[in-house]
């Protein structure tokens, strides 16, 4: 009684503790959890517009980049009106700056080129960015006429022109891939060159490709935003990502495999992002769920063309998990202080609380041992409460238990016995009728003194002879059966053994008009081939008699690649009437047979004797399409690498 009562005083005063902490814990969370996903959202626009500026530095960089060949490089002028004669000398100074410019980009640029007027190109970059001289191949290609290309009457019109996310057909790609990946894209960028004898006629055009490893490298890397971060995780989980002017289509994403895939189309399926860009120059996105996950997102629009800009759009994302992450932080401070004084009262009554679970801890720790198959668990230490009486209980109830499957263990062996001699005699007693017949003939001869009895004699040995071997066998099946000899595996091919049962029935197999097709390939095996062979004449010699009236006999060997390594399937096909479903399901039980001789162990046996070589047998009807009949098949572990 008394334990009884301080169990339930510890209860109530948990209780007591835990209620109002987590409605306190409740309550905090729920509101942080608010005004922190609004601090969170002004963060995402701060990052957004962080990142669209970011993107917006690096455009006006590489501008000026390309400018400074138009404005600042008088090589450029005389290079481009010294037009494409040998004796222009300026080219190779130009074709040598060209080259520095490409290698000391770092990757930024795979292609410069001077163009005139009539769109021929005059001079360009020889080496990629690595200083590896361009192949023959790829300077050829770029020597063509540009006079259509809108980028290029764009620029003679003595306007920069753009050229967006695209795969270029002026360069290979840099990577060899069947996926997109950022390093195979470029954009462009053209840019007019005065003649410097009229100053308002253009003369040619500058004509860059930017690699747009770069920009992905800039839009996906993490960087600290000006703005102070609500907390560091939001920070580090955060993501970004770039879509085209059409605020539709991926260009830039920290999964390369989403590249030029439309946000609004299957896949992504996401329009409501799509028509809250198209609104609004900088905004939040609507919240959404993608995959699974609730997401927040804000978006900035780049400059568009109108500002020698591309007019993208820059979205910054994270997971609503990682919005909540500090409220979570928090709950589990108010876990920890109230685990303070939740310990205060586990220890008080944990010395009262002790002495009643441990008796129940012995009763569950003999308990599943009794579950485990052990009777003879017992639970000591009995105390005189109703725990005690309990225990007693359990210790009469093992007792009982492991009483009676002993009885049931001893029933079952005698069951075995009995049906195992039931079984032995029946085969026997059918043999010795006939044996016991002839011989009461053969001495009924003699005493008549039958001038017959040299035949009756030689005929009465001749079927005892067959008698006997056929004991022998009874007796061989039910060895066999019983598991009785030791198997003796051995590294052998396994065409040989099929090659052996062959051999033994090929005057079986004329005299019953059975043709015999094979397809065998090399391999070996590690088992015992006495066992082998005996499973394998079982399964052909079952063949044959599903044959009566001739047929065709197939035998075929296959390999299957498994996870560790392969295995050999052998498959004994007949042309017979099959089998039907009822007899196929009791095929391999022991003494089951169709036929009106045999013990029918001959199946029974063949599955143990597989079984123990690891490998695996079945009998099933052959496929539809191909007539009647039944396939056998083995499958067994190869060893070792096939034979060439």
């Amino acid at each position: 009684m008394i334990r009884r009562i301080s169990t339930k005083w510890m209860i109530s005063v948990l209780a007591a503790v835990l209620v109002p902490f987590l409605g306190f814990a409740w309550f905090a969370d729920t509101q942080m959890a608010n005004r922190h996903l609004d601090t969170v959202r002004y963060y995402l626009l701060t990052m957004a517009g962080e990142a669209a500026e970011r993107v917006d530095n690096e455009l006006r960089e590489r501008e000026r980049d390309i400018e400074m060949w138009t404005t600042q490089s008088p090589f450029t002028q005389w290079t481009i009106t010294g037009g494409r004669d040998e004796e222009n000398s300026f080219r190779a100074l130009l074709g040598n700056s060209f080259d520095r410019f490409v290698k000391g980009s770092n990757g930024v640029y795979d292609l410069i080129m001077a163009i005139n007027a009539k769109g021929e190109l005059i001079v360009s970059n020889r080496c990629d960015f690595h200083g590896d001289a361009l192949t023959p191949a790829v300077l050829a290609a770029l020597d063509r006429d540009y006079s259509q290309e809108a980028w290029f009457q764009t620029a003679m019109s003595g306007h920069m022109a753009l050229v967006d996310h695209h795969l270029s057909p002026l360069l290979p790609p840099r990577v060899q891939t069947n996926t997109p990946h950022p390093e195979n894209f470029h954009i462009g960028f053209a840019m007019p060159v005065s003649d410097h004898l009229e100053p308002d006629k253009a003369a040619g055009v500058v004509f860059a490709l930017m690699n747009w490893a770069p920009i992905q490298n800039l839009v996906t890397r993490k960087e600290r935003p000006r703005a102070p971060s609500v907390a560091p995780d939001i920070y580090s989980t955060s993501y970004v990502w770039l879509w085209g002017s059409d605020c539709d289509t991926i260009l830039a994403h920290p999964k390369p495999g989403l590249y030029g895939k439309k946000v609004s189309e299957p896949g992504v399926d996401l329009p409501e992002l799509v028509a809250a860009a198209k609104k609004s120059d900088w905004d939040l996105y609507p919240e959404y769920y993608f995959k699974g996950v609730w997401k927040n997102a804000a978006f900035k629009h780049c400059v568009g063309p109108d500002q020698n800009g591309f007019g993208w759009v820059v979205g910054v994302g994270i997971d609503n998990d990682d919005i909540y992450e500090t409220a979570r932080e928090l709950r589990l401070v108010l876990w920890v202080a109230t685990a303070l004084v939740l310990s205060l009262v586990v220890c008080v009554t944990m010395l009262v609380a002790r002495r009643t679970t441990r008796p129940i801890l012995a009763l569950k720790s003999q308990t599943q041992r009794l579950a485990s198959g052990d009777l003879d668990a017992r639970v000591t230490d009995l105390t005189d409460d109703e725990l005690g009486e309990l225990g007693r209980s359990f210790n009469d109830m093992a007792a009982e238990l492991k009483d009676s499957r002993n009885q049931i263990i001893k029933a079952e062996k005698d069951a075995a016995w009995r049906e195992m001699a039931r079984q032995v005699a029946h085969e026997i007693k059918n043999p010795l009728t006939p044996i016991q017949l002839a011989a009461n003939l053969l001495k009924r001869a003699k005493d008549e003194g039958s001038p017959e009895f040299d035949t009756i004699f030689d005929n009465t040995i001749a079927m005892i002879d067959r008698q006997v071997v056929g004991m022998r066998k009874i007796a061989a099946d039910f060895s066999a059966f019983a598991g009785a000899r030791k198997p003796e595996p051995t590294v052998f091919e396994l065409r040989a053994v099929l090659e052996d049962v062959v051999a033994m029935h090929a005057a079986w197999l004329q005299e019953a008009g059975v043709t015999l097709e094979k397809h065998w390939i090399d391999g070996q095996v590690f088992v015992d081939r006495d066992e082998l062979s005996r499973v394998l004449i079982n399964l052909v010699a079952n063949a044959i008699e599903a044959m009566p009236g001739g047929g065709k006999l197939t035998l075929a060997i296959s390999r299957r690649p498994e996870r560790t390594g392969s295995s050999l399937i052998v498959e004994v096909k007949d042309t017979g009437a099959g089998l039907s479903d009822t007899v196929r399901a009791r095929l391999f039980e022991p003494y089951f047979t169709t036929r009106t001789h045999g013990t029918g162990l001959g199946l029974a046996i063949a599955k143990r004797l597989v079984e123990e070589m690891n490998g695996t047998i079945t009998l099933e009807p052959r496929p539809a399409g191909e007539g009647v009949g039944t396939i056998a098949r083995i499958v067994l572990p190869e060893r070792g690498a096939p034979t060439p």
